[in-house]
């Protein structure tokens, strides 16, 4: 099957090079949409998965070919800037050619083999780029992470996925020392620095002198390719397996349609490298022979954000919603967008008034997009489509989705259920693996015919999707899922909680809180209620990634339970959501 799909690739090569020139200069050629159309037949399952697969080989490797026969603008294919006037920019080929060394270095130097699973924890930087594409090339499984993970959640991740290797900052590098006595598998460690840390490897010293000859291994579309801890309800967070092929072809259409991506594209992302949509954006874009822009962004700020895409010829713009609503709270008429022609969203539900206030300053729609760290996009408005205001489009190919009951049965469209993705007779190959070693969890996820993704919406006549919110208890907020179980175990460290419950709590600009209800222990029951907030608020930062502290808390004197003792957060969310 890898034969047939480097068939297909060297046959549209082959058919395109006597259209190479005309009249003394490029003119269009057939070939990358030959390939890039056999691709996306793939992604929206119109031709069969090839049995192995490898995204660096098989893609990357294809369009630095395309590249060098002068089939694509002369766009890099990675762009990077920090804001304060340095940049990286990378051709296809300069792509490969440092992808491979950053391959030799875990293949030979860190001695990782097939299989074995590194952890990515990097700031935007273009090493976080190198190393997936390097995982890609030697076998290796990825485990990316926010760069916000203290040294309880690296132990954890660490210990769960017994990762052998973790790439990292300065700014991490002290936590993973803190707790690498009780990782007994992680054997490697890797610093992106411009200096030297004892025990471990610097990553940017070896890149300079490692040999560019790399060989890719032959990788089966269903082998590992990322794992990704996602939060939940219950319980610690689980590990989400995705496959070469899942992740390396799923997307392409998608980019193609909802993202509208071409090879003259420059398409920037915000969002944190440990988030999902980071690997989106690498799978959507690089298939498409689009150039995939970063900001180092220490911090969101409107006014950078603004200013980059007017100095920057940035054709494709995604940002969360609460991002989106920061930048119309800016004078947007000061700003010229001269490039920008589409701009997406998604990660939580966009408000209506959002989208109209950046229509109305910009003239440019918000297409917005719904997925999961277990999926590929599955709603979304693509380009060109009537939108809906508030709608989160229509089912994404090749996933049939609809709205069902808790047995799995389909509703009438009105009808509020679960949002459901089909699995049975055929399971989209674009989907996760499984919870890794929970298979529990796996089967749950499912209720006849249709994987659950657990959040609720109804179905219009027109097959529009409205997303209506989650059945569980996750809270959703600045696109950060944050589980109530993390916060509450944090918050049971501190000597003033006797018991607490954590939920979601409405706010203009995030679109939710964490908001912790708490039981004091009697002997803090006289403290002053500001102080304690403030002393609360900062142990959870300690404990756990800052991002999930309560931004509001109300101390009460019992919480809700059932007849069995539980915490009934369904009614402190009610209360909060005016519901």
């Amino acid at each position: 099957m890898r034969l047939w799909l480097r068939c297909r690739v060297l046959q549209a090569l082959k058919s395109s090079r006597g259209f190479c020139r005309s009249r003394g200069h490029l003119s269009p050629l057939p070939a990358p949409r030959k390939i890039v159309g056999t691709w996306e037949a793939i992604s929206l399952g119109r031709q069969p998965v090839p049995e192995y697969f490898n995204f660096a080989h098989d893609v990357l490797d294809v369009w630095s070919q395309l590249e060098k026969a002068g089939h694509r603008p002369p766009n890099p294919a990675f762009w990077w800037v920090d804001g304060k006037g340095k940049e990286v920019k990378w051709s296809f080929e300069e792509l490969g050619h440092w992808s491979r060394k950053a391959a030799n270095i875990l293949a030979s130097t860190c001695g990782l083999q097939p299989g074995d699973r590194m952890m990515l924890v990097l700031p935007r930087l273009p090493e976080w780029w190198l190393a997936s594409v390097a995982c890609m090339r030697t076998g290796v499984v990825m485990i990316p992470g926010v760069s916000q993970l203290t040294e309880k959640d690296l132990k954890y991740r660490l210990q769960t996925s017994r990762a052998k290797s973790i790439i990292t900052s300065d700014a991490l590098a002290p936590q993973v020392d803190a707790i690498s006595a009780d990782c007994p598998s992680l054997r490697v460690k890797l610093l992106v620095s411009d200096s030297g840390r004892p025990g471990w490897i610097n990553f940017r010293e070896l890149l300079r002198e490692a040999s560019a000859e790399h060989k890719c291994v032959q990788t089966k579309s269903r082998d590992a390719l990322a794992i990704y801890f996602t939060s939940g309800t219950t319980g610690n967070p689980k590990m989400v397996e995705h496959s070469q092929g899942s992740y390396g072809l799923g997307f392409v259409a998608s980019g193609r349609q909802w993202v509208a991506l071409t090879e003259s594209d420059i398409f920037w992302n915000t969002t944190d490298t440990g988030w999902v949509k980071a690997a989106w954006t690498l799978f959507s874009a690089w298939p498409n022979g689009s150039c995939i822009f970063v900001h180092e962004l220490p911090r969101v700020n409107a006014k950078v954000i603004l200013n980059t895409l007017s100095t920057f010829p940035i054709t494709t713009l995604c940002c969360v919603p609460t991002i989106f609503r920061l930048l119309v709270q800016e004078d947007l008429t000061r700003y010229q967008f001269h490039s920008l022609r589409h701009c997406l969203t998604g990660g939580e539900a966009l408000n209506p008034d959002v989208r109209e206030k950046w229509k109305n300053q910009t003239g440019l729609e918000l297409h917005e997009g719904y997925g999961q760290s277990e999926t590929v996009v599955i709603c979304a408005n693509p380009r060109g489509s009537t939108i809906k205001a508030g709608s989160m489009g229509k089912a994404s190919p090749p996933y049939d989705v609809q709205i069902v009951d808790d047995e799995g049965h389909i509703l009438p469209p009105g009808e509020e259920g679960n949002i459901g993705v089909r699995v049975r007779p055929t399971r989209p190959f674009c989907f996760f693996n499984c919870y890794l070693e929970n298979p529990e969890k796996t089967a749950a996820s499912e209720r006849g015919d249709f994987y659950i993704t657990g959040d609720r919406a109804h179905m219009d006549k027109d097959s529009y999707f409205w997303f209506v919110g989650r059945s569980d208890d996750v809270i959703n907020s600045s696109s950060y899922r944050i589980g109530p179980v993390e916060v509450e175990s944090a918050l049971a460290e501190h000597p003033a909680v006797l018991e607490s419950a954590v939920v979601s709590s409405p706010d203009p600009t995030r679109g939710e809180v964490v908001k912790a209800f708490i039981v004091l222990s009697p002997t803090y029951s006289s403290h002053d209620p500001e102080a304690l907030t403030r002393e609360l608020q900062e142990h959870v930062k300690r404990v756990t990634a800052p991002y999930k502290y309560p931004r509001k808390v109300a101390f009460v004197s019992e919480l809700p339970k059932t007849v069995s003792g539980k915490i009934q957060r369904s009614k402190l969310r009610s209360q909060e959501w005016g519901r």
